[in-house]
């Protein structure tokens, strides 16, 4: 089973620079996306019905949850081979779903999310939604890991977990997406070694499906500024990630980003899952 998460930065601008091209040669069974930027209607073929041929390879289905607060802002989708038993798009915080970060397709025992964490890169006001969002999100990610089911959460979550995660460290200390309190809200609920060391791991959690197979690997970044050239020099930071549940941790196989071809700020992260 192979999953490929991806932050379009717009899912206009993604297709025109190819991105469908790439996906439709990489053999996935999902794809989760975020940052649409767009209204479902925006993506409609020209008769009106179903998804425009070009946001939609052949083989495949769309589920999309938009924003609501603002036209061309957040807003994620779920692309899958197999139809799902059944598909979710709220968790019950209007705050939150109201701004498209969450969709969920529901195979039997396999849950696949597809999740867009705000940043609070913008000031003050949209860090404090990011901290409750944090303090929200958290008992339900608990009940998640404890239910029983098997679940792929992917998504942009704009946190850094460790200094392997970013290449300016120490110079982001103070910065959105790498502040100790967002790094332990994170690490506190995974099941590795490959956290910052602010909190202790716990011994049953979440599982960083890149770290399964490189625990130590430094320099996978995942989205690079646009400014001074930081995709060309890799000043990057690793913020997009598919936690697991520990059975399937043990089901990772294989993990690779893709920062070439450039289709957004972001690199399209896939995981191939044994069967």
């Amino acid at each position: 089973m192979r999953i490929i998460s991806f932050n379009a930065n717009g899912i206009r601008s993604a297709a025109s620079k190819g991105f469908f091209d790439w996906f439709r040669v990489q053999d996935a069974d999902i794809l989760c996306m975020q940052e649409t930027k767009a209204q479902e209607h925006q993506l409609a073929a020209a008769d009106g019905d179903g998804v425009h041929p070009g946001f939609l390879p052949d083989g495949y289905r769309a589920w999309f949850k938009d924003a609501i607060t603002k036209k061309g802002y957040s807003g994620v989708a779920i692309y899958s081979r197999r139809e799902p038993d059944e598909v979710r798009t709220a968790l019950g915080w209007a705050p939150f779903d109201d701004e498209g970060r969450y969709i969920e397709a529901r195979f039997g025992n396999l849950s696949v999310v597809s999740f867009y964490i705000p940043s609070g890169s913008s000031g003050e006001l949209r860090q404090g939604f990011k901290f409750e969002v944090m303090d929200w999100l958290k008992p339900i990610l608990d009940e998640w890991l404890a239910s029983g089911r098997d679940y792929v959460l992917c998504g942009d979550w704009n946190i850094v977990r460790s200094r392997n995660d970013i290449r300016n460290w120490t110079g982001n200390q103070k910065n959105s997406g790498c502040l100790p309190p967002e790094r332990a809200w994170l690490n506190t609920m995974i099941a590795d070694a490959c956290g910052d060391g602010l909190c202790e791991a716990p011994t049953h959690g979440w599982h960083d499906a890149l770290r399964v197979l490189r625990p130590d690997a430094a320099d996978e970044y995942t989205w690079w500024s646009n400014r001074g050239a930081a995709r060309a020099k890799n000043v990057g930071w690793r913020i997009d990630y598919q936690f697991v549940t520990p059975g399937l941790a043990q089901r990772v196989e294989a993990c690779a980003v893709h920062p070439e071809p450039r289709f957004s700020d972001h690199a399209p992260l896939v995981v191939d899952y044994r069967e």
